[in-house]
């Protein structure tokens, strides 16, 4: 499949094994640049631009896709523009910059238009869906989800089929079908564990597949990829890298969450580290997450300067925020800024987590204000989303009806399971409710 051949591009022009990009880009970049010597030609500057990408340096791979979507147009070679303008799309929506990457895919589809089916449209297809899915349009993105599917099945791709099966399976729980959607993201995970898939696909995988995981409520199996992810990191070469930001910042909240909050904070030093220009979204994140922590250990004037960090770079930074000024003893700014928060959250269908966490929040601060109603109506909420196999949301659910009651049965259960996840923090905090309703 194309992707595959992206990634290999480089190993293939240069003779060196595929994961040594610094020494690919060394050599590609010394031919391109030869006194006397005739520039690399649009394959040879895709293998430049793939091995640029892989080594951190952004601008570069940007730099030389862009020469070679010229080549391929000057060639009348519209498969190779349009898998070009694909990539070059990708590149700039990691950069935050969605007009440029909106452009660029508008251009992949021009360039691949009439053409007969081939594995590249399957790509543009997965591209679609995702972005039918960031504007609430579900019809969109079925058909786009389905169409990559075909495109897979015809063109006997793993790489597409892989994705395809990740597209889907966002569609499928937000729909709450979790079920099928785990089926398929396990089946995925699968085809990247045996090797079966591109470094590109095997790399994006990984960076979605844990996170997906965590906003759906299931903390076991994000565990899990988190791990698989962190484990196929430390084998690619020391350096920049494309993929190993997230895939840390998964690990780091699931590091959060178990209560390893040393190794967590030392993740996060990684990630602020490891980031290149189109990481700012992981560390963003990885700056929110470090609020938690310090907010959590009573370290309040860092996780002041944390969430700010996190806020500056795109992050809301709640429900931490909200939390943390409830402690100060600002009720009034805590419960506004929650409120905010949830009216804002950008698509709750696909972060159940997410919301849950803010109604949790809100469920907390309006009791600690004496406003039971709004406590009632953010636990009603919050029990809405718990379901059987995302003990994660019904842990949050049981705890918040336990507190708003006081009942010991609600929170004896809500202790369990704290207690089966492996959560330490949130079971801590339920044994002082316990000892509270004893009392």
């Amino acid at each position: 499949m194309a992707v595959a051949a992206h990634a290999h591009a480089a190993a293939t022009a240069t003779g060196l094994p595929a994961t040594d990009w610094p020494a690919a880009y060394a050599l590609l970049h010394a031919a391109d640049r030869r006194p006397g010597g005739r520039p690399l030609g649009p394959d040879g500057l895709v293998a430049l631009a793939d091995a640029a990408w892989w080594s951190g340096r952004l601008d570069e791979a940007v730099a030389a896709r862009l020469r070679a979507h010229a080549g391929y147009v000057a060639a009348g070679d519209g498969r190779g523009a349009g898998l070009t303008a694909w990539w070059l799309s990708d590149a700039y929506h990691r950069l935050g910059r969605p007009a440029a990457a909106a452009g660029w895919l508008r251009r992949a589809h021009h360039d691949l238009d009439g053409r007969p089916d081939c594995p590249e449209q399957g790509l543009l297809a997965w591209t679609d869906t995702a972005r039918a899915e960031e504007h609430h349009d579900p019809a969109a993105a079925l058909a786009a989800v389905r169409r990559t599917a075909r495109l897979a099945a015809r063109s006997g791709s793993a790489d597409l089929l892989a994705l395809a099966r990740q597209a889907e399976a966002s569609l499928l729980l937000a729909h709450d079908r979790r079920a099928e959607a785990f089926a398929l993201l396990d089946a995925a995970r699968a085809a990247a564990a045996r090797g079966e898939l591109s470094a590109a696909v095997t790399g994006r995988l990984h960076s979605l597949l844990a996170g997906q995981a965590l906003r759906a409520g299931d903390l076991r199996r994000a565990s899990t990829w988190a791990d698989d992810a962190m484990a196929w990191c430390a084998g690619q070469p020391p350096g920049p890298h494309p993929f190993r930001p997230l895939c840390r910042v998964h690990h780091v909240a699931v590091l959060e969450l178990r209560g390893a909050w040393p190794r967590a904070e030392e993740s996060v030093r990684l990630v602020v580290q490891e980031a290149g220009p189109d990481a700012r979204g992981a560390v963003a994140e990885a700056s929110y997450l470090l609020g938690e922590i310090q907010r959590r250990q009573g370290r309040t004037a860092e996780a002041e300067r944390s969430f700010a960090r996190a806020y500056g770079l795109g992050r809301v930074p709640q429900p931490g925020l909200g939390l943390l000024r409830l402690r100060q003893g600002r009720g009034d700014a805590a419960l506004a800024g929650l409120r905010i928060a949830l009216d804002c959250l950008p698509d709750p269908a696909h972060d159940r987590l997410g919301r849950a966490r803010l109604l949790a929040a809100l469920a907390e601060t309006a009791l600690a204000l004496g406003d039971p109603e709004t406590a009632r109506q953010a636990v009603r909420d919050l029990e809405a989303l718990a379901a059987p196999d995302a003990a994660l949301l019904t842990a949050l659910a049981t705890t918040a009806r336990g507190t708003l009651t006081h009942d010991p049965a609600a929170l004896r259960r809500a202790l369990a399971l704290w207690r089966d996840l492996r959560v330490p923090y949130e079971a801590a905090r339920v044994r002082a409710r316990l000892a509270a309703a004893a009392r």
